[in-house]
């Protein structure tokens, strides 16, 4: 027989979960268990691939110490790695003992949340135990405690060993429909790999520095791309730029595809053209795809006909959008 205990407390000296553990290992390993403890606060950084050290446990131990509220991080952790990683088929013929000693309220409490946790993993119950521990030397002197712990491990051991059947559990029939596992695509034996991969530091920081490195290439790509739209049709609508007297616009071009709309500001004979947004008030707004620009600026088309054919879209000043014709002669060329 093999039994696992994880203890999900800090390992302080004077923490009266240890000291019911202690005894009641002694007491199984008497009786021939092959017993091994896992002290989950020496183990924070592989607790994701301990689940698959249920596989090799008849039984387990859940021991919790409450000092302030809960159960505590580590033995949390500890329950998520199992709904993620752990072998459901394993837990469900699995027995689990919850032990929790509490130097403050909240021990019963603890209990039951383990149970219910276990329970909705599909795991079967041994009967556990809880209690408060105000004085922890008043605590290891009362030989009933110790006789009273004892018999929880000789339980244990028996319930193993008979195996015996439980009533059916709400919790189980309330599962299917509250909770609903991550579906998966992995095999057991890839769930296994997945958690020891992400209980590796050395493979966890090697995974984010290719991460950073893969971050870094596509934002220089995307950087390469904003450059590009920066400067594209700007020189073309420059050189081919023919002031108007007393023509004054704001004009803005959204066009498909370019991140940020081109912004032609004309003030008589001065030109202004850059992609970004106008801060004053903008005079005629357009919108169009690149393929109707590329006509406008290779001759084929105007911004006039553009928008009575139907392949643009205007706000604003029409007269101010017949003007761009005359602003900038295309058809010239």
């Amino acid at each position: 027989m093999k039994v696992n205990i994880y203890y999900g407390g800090r390992g302080l000296i004077d923490d009266p979960t240890l000291y019911a553990i202690g005894i009641m290992q002694e007491v199984l390993e008497e009786l021939n268990v092959r017993v091994t403890r896992y002290n989950l606060y020496e183990m924070k950084n592989t607790i994701p691939s301990l689940p698959q050290t249920v596989k090799e446990a008849d039984g387990i131990i859940l021991a919790a110490s409450v000092e302030w509220h809960g159960i505590g991080g580590y033995m949390q952790t500890f329950l998520d790695a199992l709904w993620l990683f752990g072998d459901k088929e394993k837990i469900s013929t699995t027995f689990m003992c919850p032990v929790v000693m509490s130097t403050t309220y909240g021990e019963r409490e603890s209990r039951l949340y383990l149970e219910e946790a276990w329970q909705i993993l599909g795991g079967k119950l041994c009967d556990g135990m809880s209690g408060y521990i105000q004085d922890m030397a008043l605590f290891e002197k009362t030989e009933q405690y110790q006789y009273l712990i004892e018999k929880k491990a000789e339980n244990l051991y028996r319930t193993i060993n008979q195996k015996p059947s439980n009533l059916p559990s709400s919790v189980q029939a309330l599962l299917p429909s509250v909770s609903v596992h991550p579906n998966s695509d992995l095999t057991p034996q890839e769930t296994e790999q997945l958690a020891q991969y992400v209980s590796d530091d050395s493979y966890v920081q090697t995974s984010k520095e290719d991460i950073q490195e893969l971050v870094n290439y596509f934002k220089e790509k995307l950087d390469e791309s904003e450059e590009s739209d920066d400067t594209e049709y700007i020189d073309t609508f420059t050189s081919h730029f023919s002031p108007q007297a007393g023509c004054r616009a704001n004009y803005q071009l959204e066009i498909e595809g370019k991140r940020k709309p081109l912004c032609i500001k004309v003030d008589v004979s001065k030109l202004e053209c850059f992609y970004g947004n106008i801060e004053d008030k903008v005079d005629v707004s357009v919108n169009l795809s690149q393929n109707i620009l590329e006509e406008i600026v290779e001759g084929r088309l105007t911004f006039q006909r553009a928008f009575m054919a139907g392949n643009m879209k205007m706000k604003g000043d029409f007269k101010l959008l017949r003007m761009l014709d005359q602003l900038f002669r295309f058809l010239e060329e």
